[in-house]
């Protein structure tokens, strides 16, 4: 990421627009931008970042014509977050925020837990994009977390928080 920081850091509009679009998993593809296989417009990207659509087109155009940016961009992939339908799914989303996301060994320590519990896990995600934001494990499994499984990942050493959505 610090590269693209650097490639922008003179172009702010620009900066939003590539933020926007890692944030959401948007690739470029022959000098246009995709979720996937769907095409989105300059224009709809421009409202997002809530910048002119002539700045989504100068930055479109300037991942592509830069080799190392048109590499990273035209691998960038999204995936459906289940987090906010967990329980429309009959599944329980948590959220554990470390108290450093540098610490070795946290993840797995998780779902160790969970694996000794029986419970299975349906999706693992870490969020936080950004130098200026802890990330934080966002885990979703099938039905409910009995509160002793709670209790036991509060106790993990360098787990700062659960939080249970």
């Amino acid at each position: 990421m610090i590269k693209v920081e650097e490639f922008f850091s003179n172009y702010p509009s620009q900066m939003k627009v590539v933020q926007l679009m890692m944030r959401h998993g948007v690739s470029v593809r022959d000098c246009n931008a995709y979720v996937g296989d769907i095409k989105l417009t300059d224009a709809g990207l421009a409202q997002a970042a809530d910048v002119d659509r002539r700045v989504v087109r100068s930055t479109i155009e300037r991942i592509s014509m830069n080799p190392d940016l048109k590499a990273l961009f035209s691998k960038i992939g999204s995936m459906a977050v289940l987090t906010d339908a967990a329980s429309l799914l009959g599944c329980t989303s948590v959220e554990i925020v470390p108290d450093d996301d540098t610490r070795p060994g946290l993840l797995a320590g998780i779902m160790n837990t969970f694996s000794a519990e029986g419970i299975n896990i349906r999706q693992a995600v870490v969020s936080g994009d950004s130098e200026d934001i802890v990330s934080h494990l966002i885990v979703v499994v099938d039905g409910e977390i009995p509160g002793n499984v709670l209790a036991t990942v509060r106790g993990i050493p360098g787990v700062s928080m659960v939080i249970l959505r």
